[in-house]
């Protein structure tokens, strides 16, 4: 018995859309959508508010928040509306249908604080220590690596003066 040939795909399908077309067969397509809530949160309500709030879970259509502070909680049950107008608009069909605050752990993400440079970056030479560089490197006939070293030694000598 020969088995039957497929016809040749003319284009590969994307895995994504497989999965979609996979998890809408077992109607979990509606929930997928509404799970992205909490992938999309922080964009939908801001960083002020994420930085205080984190989406925890969805059940039946609503999308539970922990929300560090009360005071917080009285804020965002005040915007509750606006909060849910904007998210619904992101998901499309899947509709989370409200919004239940409640005091719980957030993972407060802490602002990055920019490095400020090492000391011996902002150290000056004068020319005397610029040409003691230069003599000790008369020698080197390759000028590349004359160049390298002369920056070597001279970022040496700067991170040598930074420290007395």
């Amino acid at each position: 018995m020969k088995p039957t040939r497929r016809p040749k795909m003319k284009q590969a399908a994307r895995a994504g859309d497989l999965v979609e077309q996979l998890l809408k067969g077992f109607g979990l397509d509606e929930r997928l959508q509404q799970y992205r809530a909490l992938i999309i949160w922080e964009e939908v309500v801001g960083p002020q508010i994420a930085a205080r709030t984190r989406p925890v879970r969805i059940r039946e259509g609503i999308l539970e928040v922990n929300v560090d502070q009360p005071t917080w909680m009285q804020q965002l049950q005040l915007m509750k509306p606006k909060i849910l107008t904007r998210l619904n608009a992101e998901l499309g069909d899947a509709a989370i249908k409200d919004l239940f605050l409640k005091r719980g752990k957030v993972n407060v993400r802490v602002a990055k604080q920019e490095k400020t440079p090492p000391a011996w970056r902002g150290v000056e030479l004068d020319d005397g220590e610029k040409q003691q560089v230069s003599g000790l490197l008369t020698e080197i006939e390759d000028p590349e690596l004359r160049k390298e070293m002369e920056n070597f030694l001279l970022k040496q000598m700067r991170l040598l003066k930074a420290e007395s």
